[in-house]
């Protein structure tokens, strides 16, 4: 018997561990359901074109979106296009992602908005909607040359095929699928692309919401951030939401690249105008407030690096050495203004694209360029106008010396020994190009060459004085 009740308790003991097992494993089993159902969304909102502020909203928003720990990041999408190199950056931002990106095209997804949607692991699209129709065009509409389109025809592909393909077995035969197909994102850039039921050649592919559908570019039709939560198959979930604060307006505004222009023009037009009056005013304080203004919102975002920066200020100081220490302009400013050029470029310029891409795209650097050289030209233009207009103006009396000064009153402009020289011969004793100095009996004088450079050392011959002034020849 009292073998009998200790196999009897051990049957029991065996039966109560077994049930307890599966207990627990049906309490873990819902846990880990109710973790998946309860899913973390954050959500992040570009109803704007695609300009240097959407590019900060999307660098701040996945950084948030990772400190909360989020499991799928929503662009909330509605844009006419925007700036190419700052959709390049925003796709490779969501390419690179390590979170789930899901993109809700709430009506429109036109040229750089399609490369951002195509580049997110989910398209869903309101009724209505429209996805494509990523043809590079300028500032004016008017569609830029072909050697830009074919950057973008292969981004575009590129970004597709990033989506990867599913394996089909049919038979003995084995077909790649492709989830999003590369052709039909680059006829949304080339008209001339030709897919059979898709599109015909010689126009330029947008979709419908049905057609992404149908062709694989949606997941699914949505009116709302809900219904692309059912759509989803997500039962549960929280949304967080990425909120831009008023630094974020004002970091947004400056990196505008209108504004970049302006502030552009500001700088250089401040310098010139600085150069043509005596002592430190107003047009240099303006030209500084306008360089800060133009690199910090740059730097908060990311674009502008300190070696950028130094750039800028070493062309400055190789300029104004090139103006105040060295007779005439040659190399040191020609470097000078290079390295300003070439500062306020790069500066504009995301850097991380070719870190993380390993690529070097001309369309990148050709637009920031093309704003900067445009900006130096006008705002030397405008200081040039200005300098005379504001020098002249009575409204300034202080800025140059208005009142005429009579030679009978015993006022002497220039030395008059300057105009017993008409004639003669001497030496250059520094390199004219134009400007210099002679050497002409014994004493050195200031001379501009009438024609061309005249090297070191060269003959010379003075042909007219003009307030002061030697012109000189070769003689």
């Amino acid at each position: 018997m009292a073998i009998t009740t200790k196999k009897r308790w051990s049957t029991y003991a065996i039966v109560h561990l077994i049930i307890l097992a599966i207990f627990t494993l049906s309490s873990l089993n819902v846990i880990a359901q109710d973790d998946i159902q309860n899913t973390k969304v954050f959500k992040i909102n570009i109803k704007e074109n695609i300009m240097p502020s959407a590019w900060r909203h999307i660098k701040v928003g996945f950084e948030e979106a990772q400190k909360a720990n989020a499991d799928v990041i929503l662009i909330h999408l509605n844009t006419y296009g925007g700036m190419v190199d700052i959709a390049d950056s925003i796709r490779t931002k969501i390419i690179n992602s390590k979170t789930p990106v899901w993109v809700f095209i709430d009506n429109q997804a036109a040229s750089a908005g399609a490369l951002i949607s195509i580049a997110c692991d989910s398209i869903y699209m309101r009724k209505g909607g429209s996805i494509g129709a990523a043809t590079v065009v300028d500032q004016s509409g008017h569609v830029v040359p072909d050697k830009f389109q074919s950057f973008m025809r292969s981004t575009m592909r590129a970004t597709a095929e990033a989506k990867g393909y599913d394996t089909i077995i049919s038979g003995t035969d084995t077909i790649l699928k492709w989830r999003r197909d590369p052709r039909i994102a680059e006829a949304m850039v080339d008209p001339s692309i030709y897919i059979e039921g898709v599109i015909d050649s010689g126009k330029v592919l947008t979709f419908t919401a049905n057609e992404a559908m149908k062709n694989g570019y949606c997941e699914g039709l949505a009116e709302d951030i809900e219904e692309v939560m059912k759509k989803a198959g997500v039962k549960s979930y929280t949304i967080s939401e990425y909120k831009p604060t008023f630094v974020d307006g004002i970091v947004g505004f400056f990196a505008n690249p209108l504004v970049s222009g302006i502030l552009i023009m500001i700088i250089i037009g401040g310098i010139y105008f600085e150069l043509q009056t005596p002592g430190i005013g107003f047009p240099l304080a303006a030209a500084t407030l306008a360089a800060i203004l133009y690199f910090a919102p740059l730097y908060v975002e990311g674009l502008a690096q300190n070696w950028e920066l130094a750039l800028f200020i070493i062309g400055l100081i190789l300029v104004a050495i090139e103006v105040f220490a060295i007779p005439g302009f040659g190399i040191t400013g020609i470097s000078g203004i290079i390295l300003i050029i070439a500062g306020l470029t790069l500066a504009m310029i995301d850097n991380n694209v070719f870190r993380e891409t390993g690529t070097f795209n001309a369309l990148v650097i050709l637009k920031p360029f093309g704003i900067v050289v445009a900006s130096v030209f006008v705002g030397l233009i405008a200081g040039i106008y200005f300098s005379k207009k504001l020098l002249l103006s009575p409204m300034f009396p202080n800025l140059s010396l208005s009142s005429k000064l009579d030679d009978s009153k015993g006022f002497v402009g220039t030395d008059l020994k300057i105009k017993t020289m008409i004639g003669k011969e001497g030496i250059a004793v520094t390199i004219l190009r134009p400007s210099g100095k002679v050497e002409i009996e014994g004493e050195w004088y200031d001379a501009v060459s009438e024609y061309g450079h005249i090297e070191k050392g060269e003959k010379v011959k003075v042909t007219r004085d003009t307030t002061g002034q030697l012109y000189v020849i070769k003689s």
